[in-house]
This record gives structure tokens, sequence and C-alpha cells, in this order.
């Protein structure tokens, strides 16, 4: 089709006098644009078919982007768009006069064939450019890296390169927008049917320990759950233990299109901003190896032990348990990675040791921690929402805890306590009993420390998991057993559950 636009303007990029001239233009299809535009003008029905992804900045030709925008907001306003409406508004527009003026609105609507085809106009549109907006992004990691800034470096400019492509490949699924709510209900008696088919009914990613995942139903896809607790409770060790326990459980089922399902358990990418990834390793072969980690780190072993940690070694070697052990990450460079990761291994859950030590953008940072805190778990949360997995981010507790008598936390304890208790969905307190039990031991030999040794006989080796928060379920406490040599967290059997014994 020969348009009116191409015989009004000649010279406009994309005619053959570019190609002659050894020009590529970028890609575009007027042709599709003015059918869209003529579409709508005929008929505002066309204009509710591809309003929710496409938009004004989508078009190639800037005079058909703001015809698009002028008519869009006619429409949204209950009014009529048509080339009469319109003309009020294009006629002193100088391009619009330089291919016909407000007559040109007039071809577009005679030469509109149908609305049928409205929405493969848009998608054609919407294609050509996100291609335009991709060799942008070339253009930028191109130009950046021929002049780089003094403060910046590659890795620098590669994190910026992914943010950008990342965010294009999510702008590439035109949105969501509403959905009928029987598509929803559909999506919740499906999660409802797969929990009653795994075993132990869990609708979330089992978390390994019996006791927590029943009372949280499991590690629950876009939920923001943080683990808290002073110094030496063990948080790090649980968390360890959870990501072990997905990342061993990970069942992948690959199927004929080349698409994967989980069956079961998850990829894991633990960021450790405080211990590197040695440690980590050694906590958890410790745990399977059950040997004391501070005997492996000294090399205090035997060979029979040596043995073992190599049997364990191996059978780790393909664990799905990525780590990334860089200090003073960004909440940004967090989800690059994140991102990165879940586009080339998949992704199940995302660990991060620990809160406090993320860093948020330069302008919150000026605001005060607070602020800067509040930029994390909002977009922690935008995250776990954004890739469909759980997050589990641990978290410091202020010194306050340390000046009760009663030393189990509460949610007032957390540090910028406001932002973390708003956007978590569930909130945890790791507590330990025996740790200040064990400071307070009375001189031996006294009645004193015979009441003290019974309570410590009864608190050792549990660790109190207290739920303070949880939107979509109760919360309450959950005892676990804590070999705190192996770094181990296990399921607490208690006295009164033990199995009768005969003779």
């Amino acid at each position: 089709m020969e348009t009116a636009l191409k015989q009004a303007r000649p010279a406009l990029v994309g005619s053959e006098g570019d190609d002659e001239a050894g020009y590529r233009s970028a890609p575009h299809n007027l042709e599709a644009e003015q059918a869209l535009i003529g579409a709508i003008l005929v008929n505002n029905d066309a204009a509710d078919k591809v309003t929710g992804f496409l938009e004004p900045a989508h078009f190639f030709e800037a005079v058909h982007a703001r015809i698009y925008e002028a008519a869009s907001s006619l429409i949204r306003a209950g009014k009529l768009a048509s080339p009469v409406t319109l003309k009020t508004y294009f006629e002193r527009d100088e391009t619009l006069v330089e291919i016909g003026g407000p007559a040109y609105l007039a071809r577009l609507a005679a030469a509109a064939t149908t609305i049928i085809n409205a929405e493969e106009y848009a998608r054609t549109i919407y294609e050509l450019a996100t291609r335009r907006r991709l060799i942008d992004v070339g253009t930028e990691i191109v130009n950046d890296s021929f002049d780089t800034p003094v403060e910046l470096q590659a890795r620098d400019l590669i994190e910026r390169a992914e943010q950008a492509l990342y965010e294009l490949a999510e702008q590439g699924k035109y949105g969501q927008g509403f959905q009928p709510f029987g598509t929803a209900l559909t999506e919740a008696i499906d999660m409802a049917a797969h929990a009653y088919q795994r075993d132990g009914g869990l609708s979330g990613i089992s978390c390994g320990l019996k006791d927590l995942d029943e009372r949280l139903g499991g590690l629950q896809p876009s939920d923001l759950l943080i683990l808290a607790g002073r110094p030496a409770m063990g948080k790090t060790s649980l968390a360890t233990n959870i990501a072990y326990a997905v990342a061993k459980a990970y069942e992948p089922e690959h199927r004929a299109d080349g698409t994967t399902k989980v069956l079961n358990g998850g990829v894991v990418a633990f960021f450790s901003l405080e211990m590197s990834a040695e440690q980590l390793a050694t906590r958890i072969i410790s745990e399977q190896a059950e040997i004391p980690s501070e005997k492996i780190r000294r090399g205090k072993i035997s060979e029979d032990e040596f043995h073992r940690i190599v049997e364990v070694s191996q059978a780790l070697q393909s664990l799905p348990l990525y780590i990334d052990a860089t200090g003073g990450l960004t909440i940004a460079q967090v989800a690059a990675r994140a991102r990165r990761l879940k586009r080339q291994r998949g992704l199940g859950l995302v660990v991060i040791d620990y809160l406090q030590l993320l860093a948020g953008s330069s302008r919150r940072a000026a605001e005060g921690r607070v602020q800067e805190v509040s930029e994390i778990t909002t977009g922690l949360k935008a995250l776990a929402k954004e890739l469909n997995v759980p997050i589990l981010a641990l978290s410091q507790l202020s010194r306050q805890v340390e000046a009760r008598d009663d030393k189990r936390p509460q949610l007032a304890d957390l540090r910028e306590s406001g932002s973390i208790e708003q956007d978590a969905d569930v909130v945890m307190f790791i507590y330990r009993e025996e740790y200040y039990l064990g400071r307070k031991e009375p001189r031996p030999n006294t009645p004193e420390h015979l009441e003290w040794q019974d309570q410590m006989d009864q608190v050792t080796g549990v660790t109190e998991v207290i739920i303070g928060k949880q939107r979509h379920g109760p919360t309450g406490t959950v005892a676990l057993q804590f070999t705190a040599n192996l770094t181990k967290f296990g399921n607490l059997v208690r006295d009164d559950h033990l199995p009768d014994f005969h003779d």
C-alpha cells in the first residue's frame, strides 16, 4: 500500500534513499501505525484492545504518537475520537500540516479496513518499538564502554546493562492488567490441589523442618520472610539449613515443549554479605558429615572423618545452591543478580544474610538510614513478587532486647521496624534461652546452681522460632532442636512424645 504519509514525506526514515546512502534505518512499520490509528478513529472500541499495553512512545512516527495519545485521552474521558473531533487539536500541528493537515486524519479513517486486526497491528508496533529500544540499549553499552566515568567500573556497566535488558524483557510481556476473578479462583484451587497431592500438604516449598512447615504452610512464592535475632542466636545457621534443604529437594520435570516444571524444592540464591562462601560451605559440610565445623577449620580430624568429608563433598557437588559472597551489595545489584540466575538456571528461593548490610540508592542513603532500609525492604518485596519466589532476609535486632528481663524478641525490637514489619509477609524471631541462661550460672555446689542446672537441662539444644507476623496464617512459637557445634537444626522430639520402652 502506497501510504499517504510516504507520499507526502519522501525523506522519512526508512525510505529507499536511506538504503542507497548505506544507512540502516531503525525497525518500523508506518503502514501498521496508520492502520491501527485508522481503526481506532472508525471504531473507538478498537482502543480497548490495545491501550492496556501500547503507549504513544511505541510509535515510530511522532505525529502518529500524538494522534494516538489525543484519541486515547478523548476515549478515556468518554468522548468520541474521530477525524472531526481531533481536528481542533491538530489544526496548528506543523508536522501534520506538512503531510496534509487535518485531512490526513480523514484519509487514515477512510483507509481503515476493520478493527478485528487492531490488536495484531498494535503488537507489531510494540514489537518494533522493543527492537528499537534494544538497539538503544546496545548503543548505550557501546558509548558507556568507550567513555566510562572515573567512578564506574566495568562490572557497574555490566550490571547496568543487565538491568536495562531485564526491564526490557519484562516489558515484553505486555503486562497482565486485569484478570477475571474466575482465573484467580482457578489458580487458587490449583494451589490447594497441589498442596493436597504433595507430601505434608504444603502449598509452598518445604524448608526441611516439619513443625515450621506446618505453621507456615511452606515458603510461599512472592512472600518476603524476615528472620530476626540477636547475635549468636543462630540466624545464619537456620538460613543455611533451610537453603540446603530446599536445594537438596530440587526435583525438576523437563517437558516436551522445552520448559521445566519444578515438582519439589528449588534452585537457591544465597547472598552472604557477612560470611565468605567457604565458611557457608564449611557449615553445610559440618552438618551433613556430623563433624564440628571448628575441627574442620583447624584440620583436627581423623582419617575416617576426612573420608566422610570427601564423601559428603562429592554428594554436594551438584547441589543447585549458588552463593554470592560480595560485600556491600545494593538492592539494585541483588535484584539484577537474582534475575540473571532465574533466567539462566531457574530460581526457587532467595536468602539474604543480612538485611542491614544491604545498601540502598545514594539518594535514600542521604535521607537517613530509616529511609534507606525502607527502600530496601520495599525493593525486596517487589522483587519477590516480580520473580514469584520467596525471599528470606535475615535481620538484626536492636539492643533494647538485652535490657529486658524476658529477652524473647518482639516486633518492636526490629531495627527500623516500621518498614520491615510493614513490607514483610512473615516475621520470625529466633531465640535460645540456653544462651542467656548460660551467662547466669551461679556458684557451683549451691542450691541455686542445682536449680540452674535443672533449667539448663530443659533448654539445652532447644531453639524457639517465634512467628510474630504472618499474613496468611497463625502466629505462635515453634521449638526446634539445635546442635550448636554442628550448626544443625532438626525437629524437636519432646520427652512426652518419645515411644514407650519395654524390658
